[in-house]
């Protein structure tokens, strides 16, 4: 913890620390490439989405460093309490699928404050599918500080954390760098994402939460390898 340099707020250390018992200790979180967040300045953070406690989980990984802002889905703050707590975590409201400007406008305003800004391009869970990796996170690089660096962040194992206490998980979150570096000349927002996405996922295979989900699409032949290549359980053999 020594290392960090900026202030975590009390609702966002209130809320890692709460989760802590389940990611860390029943988990057995194990994370790598910490070093690759730098401890101050502009961040934008890209990880996989396979379950809700993938954005906890990536939180505390974090905050030995810095503390995320993520951007979430709007219809969390419908309830009264948990927008309140969610308010003071930093966390910003986005309408997913609607082309939110507003919360673009918002994690832009951030990153120039020096924030570190997460986004799953994916833009919500995969529940075992392949999805499309949206612009957003691209667009967002577009319009970012000079300096910004992009961290990567694949999370493994999140799926399994509500089985307890039947099957015991084991949690990984690899921190890291794009291999093929920032938005480069003449690439747009959506390659740019979908390159993202691609690094991220050949290291963090597509999982399923929930039992019963993953038990019926185990039975009707998913594989992570088959999802990646964009099965689905309605087609054909």
């Amino acid at each position: 913890m020594g290392k960090r340099l900026e202030r975590i707020t009390p609702a966002y250390r209130g809320v890692m620390y709460a989760s802590w018992p389940l990611a860390v200790w029943w988990g057995q979180l194990e994370v790598t490439g910490e070093e690759c967040i730098p401890l101050t300045g502009p961040v934008l953070l890209a990880g996989d989405h396979d379950s809700y406690w993938d954005t906890v989980t990536a939180g505390i990984a974090a905050m030995p460093r810095r503390q995320i802002h993520a951007l979430a889905k709007s219809t969390l703050w419908k309830n009264a309490l948990l927008g309140r707590v969610l308010d003071g975590m930093g966390q910003i409201p986005i309408d997913r699928g609607k082309g939110d400007t507003g919360a673009l406008d918002r994690a832009v305003e951030e990153l120039h404050k020096g924030a570190m800004i997460g986004v799953y391009p994916e833009g919500t869970r995969s529940l075992g599918r392949k999805l499309r990796a949206r612009s957003g996170f691209g667009r967002l690089m577009e319009r970012a500080p000079e300096g910004t660096a992009i961290v990567l962040a694949a999370c493994t194992g999140t799926v399994d954390v509500p089985k307890f206490p039947n099957s015991r998980p084991q949690i990984k979150v690899d921190f890291f760098p794009p291999a093929g570096g920032g938005l480069q000349p003449g690439e747009n927002a959506g390659d740019f994402t979908l390159r993202i996405m691609e690094e991220i996922r050949a290291r963090a295979p597509i999982e399923i939460a929930g039992r019963k989900r993953a038990a019926s699409l185990i039975a009707k032949g998913w594989t992570p390898e088959r999802a990646a290549a964009g099965w689905s359980p309605d087609q054909p053999e």
